[in-house]
């Protein structure tokens, strides 16, 4: 009984520690010691999701700015932005 339990013992551990293995969790503590490489990564991931972020924006504007062009009238926009820049600044 007791050879039949440490078997079953020994695959549940084997079990264990090969799904450790697979979540990397020994590469998740070694970057948690390391502060430098964790700002390091942090700070490069932070810059590609800002420049990713800038990008996109200026992408969608220029199509949202291309479409209005294309369908209204723009001088007419600009005739009620002049207008209201006017009520702005005499209310100051």
């Amino acid at each position: 009984m007791d050879e039949k339990r440490m078997n079953h013992l020994e695959k549940n551990i084997e079990r264990i520690s090969r799904e450790l293995e697979r979540s990397k969790i020994g590469e998740y503590v070694d970057l948690m010691n390391n502060p430098k490489r964790l700002l390091y990564i942090n700070f490069v991931g932070g810059l590609a999701r800002g420049l990713g972020t800038a990008i996109g924006l200026t992408i969608l504007a220029a199509v949202f700015f291309y479409m209005l062009q294309k369908t209204v009238d723009l001088p007419l926009i600009g005739k009620y932005i002049a207008e209201l820049i006017d009520i702005i600044e005499n209310n100051r």
